[in-house]
């Protein structure tokens, strides 16, 4: 059974194709081993993110774990994950249209057994090294970024630079978004220093307040787009990477797999295609 369905994995890999720098064979005698295709690197990296295994257990004849690695760090520096969910997240705009009216921002915290740059003690977890991303949804819980920081920091620390995460659709607060922002927070951000962040960016805040009953509301959007990252993507779940920038590819690769998924799902009832299967997949 393939890591993700074909429905989803061909639309990506083909946007990521176009993506993909021109190699060139530097070798003087042209005479070494020929190069891992790109497509098998590709499969690799998706099975690592959904499965969680290491490198060494996904590895087989057809590409070695050292192979993966190499690859992988070099799409990173050329900014191919994050070209790839920013190219996913236009697709989504154009088809289905983001609702950027109502934003949500929430923290949830992971394992981080092996430490690293973006691991810290875990308040939830008996001071266990652990995880933080910040997640930015739209008002369908569409990902429209994410920050990664140590598990003991705090999630309003983060609230800035998750909401800046915008900047990425070539549009800012007060160019091309909605005249009325409102922004969903749970008890955890409900402070002055909040609701001062809030006016200066001229964002309405409807956040839970602190000692009263759960309050969802709009805000359990982002819950479910948390729990489709940890139970989709067992590397995000158990974070095992130490290197803040790999943690960052593979959480952006996750969501043009979460945001492709919900462009089929949703153009499903409001488009036809002359390729549109007989029966929803």
């Amino acid at each position: 059974m393939p890591a993700v369905p074909s429905f989803i994995i061909e639309p990506l890999w083909d946007q990521f194709t176009v993506l993909l720098p021109d190699h060139e064979d530097a070798h003087p005698l042209g005479c070494h081993r020929p190069r891992i295709g790109d497509r098998v690197v590709f499969d690799k990296l998706v099975e690592v993110l959904v499965f969680g295994a290491a490198y060494v257990k996904i590895a087989d004849a057809t590409c070695s774990a050292t192979t993966i690695r190499d690859r992988r760090d070099e799409w990173i520096s050329a900014g191919l994950f994050e070209a790839l969910e920013q190219l996913c997240l236009q697709a989504y705009d154009c088809i289905c249209g983001l609702d950027l009216e109502d934003l949500t921002v929430d923290g949830c915290i992971v394992k981080a057994p092996c430490g690293g740059e973006a691991a810290g003690k875990s308040p939830v977890d008996r001071g266990k090294q652990g995880t933080k991303r910040s997640l930015l949804t739209d008002g369908a819980g569409v990902p429209l970024g994410c920050v990664s920081a140590p598990a003991n920091r705090h999630d309003s620390v983060f609230l800035r630079p998750t909401l800046e995460k915008l900047g990425r659709l070539e549009r800012w607060f007060g160019i091309g978004l909605p005249e009325k922002i409102t922004v969903h927070l749970d008890a955890g951000y409900d402070s002055a220093k909040t609701r001062e962040l809030l006016a200066e960016l001229g964002c309405d805040g409807v956040i839970s307040q602190k000692g009263c009953p759960l309050q969802a509301g709009a805000r359990w959007v982002v819950e479910r787009t948390n729990s489709w990252h940890n139970r989709g993507f067992k590397k995000l779940l158990v974070c095992t990477e130490r290197r803040g920038r790999v943690i960052d590819a593979y959480v952006a690769l996750a969501n043009a797999v979460i945001i492709v998924r919900r462009l089929i799902r949703t153009a499903w009832t409001t488009h036809r295609w002359d390729t549109r299967p007989a029966r929803r997949p």
